[in-house]
């Protein structure tokens, strides 16, 4: 999705899915899109995240964009400068239930912010805080994978590992994209 420029309006853009759908990708897409079109671009990651690097946001298949790791949402606008016309977000679903309220409040600034994350936890459950953020969000992208047991487009993140955490931050061997049928909440407690 690409969104026209509208001097003085923000609104917030969710691209949320299971792992493995593409997600990170497409916020890298759009963010690197608005740099192209001259932009002020800041992006933010949680900390906790640090998979593939402190610095960068990185997507399964390994494009990269230089981020800042924040600890809270409340950093966020304590980091984002005046002047900042786009905001990137990564892996919204480890940041805490204050993300729309802040987000609500850049995009009152006029910034776009664009915000990714898993919709659904390893059970299968809305994952908090994207069920409030689709709520909020002027657009929304779903993004779908493929399923590893049967390749039908997947909506699930499988759990592979035995743990009753419900944030185990991982990848492959981990996780992996599951369709409805195929997917099964019991195999990762």
């Amino acid at each position: 999705m690409d969104v026209q420029h509208r001097p003085g309006g923000g609104w917030i853009e969710v691209i949320a899915g299971s792992m493995f759908s593409g997600k990170s990708e497409e916020l890298i897409r759009r963010l690197r899109r608005a740099q192209i079109a001259k932009r002020k671009v800041q992006i933010f990651k949680p900390r906790v995240d640090n998979r593939y690097g402190e610095d960068h946001i990185t997507s399964h298949s390994a494009m990269r964009i230089e981020s800042q790791n924040i600890s809270s949402s409340r950093d966020l606008l304590e980091k984002v400068a005046s002047d900042t016309e786009v905001v990137g977000i990564d892996e919204a679903q480890f940041f805490d239930a204050e993300l729309p309220a802040v987000c609500n409040t850049l995009a009152d600034q006029g910034k776009r912010v664009i915000v990714a994350g898993l919709d659904q936890d390893y059970l299968g459950k809305p994952f908090e805080p994207i069920p409030q953020l689709l709520a909020i969000a002027e657009y929304i992208t779903k993004t779908l994978a493929i399923c590893m047991v049967c390749g039908a487009p997947a909506n699930h993140t499988q759990r592979l590992v035995a743990s009753s955490e419900r944030v185990l931050v991982g990848a492959q061997g981990t996780y992996e994209a599951r369709c409805r049928h195929c997917f099964d909440p019991r195999l990762g407690q």
